[in-house]
């Protein structure tokens, strides 16, 4: 009677070479020099003031000043009375954009009311800036 050996697969376990290997990159990317010159790309930004560039008639700017003061348009008005004078530019113009310009001083809070209240106006557009 022949003996059945039984042939074991030959195969090396490559769990400890993965970790090795996982080292190695973790101690060559904190050994290496990160030099802060290099990685960053140099972008010339255009500078032109808001109030320079040519507006369109369905365009609106309200300035949130430090004390929580609101401007629309340069005219200073209460937050209610925002609300409503968009609401009526809105349904004359149905594609509004406003832009709020916070002082640099003004606190977020003002400008997240501000926010609220052209929500309410019903305007989708709306952008973020801030005056400096």
């Amino acid at each position: 009677m022949k003996r059945n050996r039984g042939t074991e697969d030959a195969t090396i376990n490559l769990t400890p070479m993965i970790d090795v290997v996982f080292l190695l990159v973790i101690f060559f990317m904190v050994s290496s020099k990160m030099d802060s010159n290099d990685s960053g790309v140099q972008v010339n930004v255009a500078s032109a003031d808001m109030q320079s560039l040519a507006r369109t008639p369905d365009q609106r700017i309200v300035e949130v000043r430090s004390d929580g003061s609101l401007l629309l348009d340069g005219i200073p008005m209460s937050a209610d009375q925002l609300t409503e004078t968009l609401k009526q530019q809105r349904s004359v113009y149905p594609g509004l954009q406003v832009s709020v310009r916070g002082d640099s001083d003004s606190s977020l809070h003002h400008v997240v009311q501000v926010m609220r209240q052209i929500e309410l106006a019903g305007v989708q557009k709306m952008g973020v800036s801030e005056r400096r």
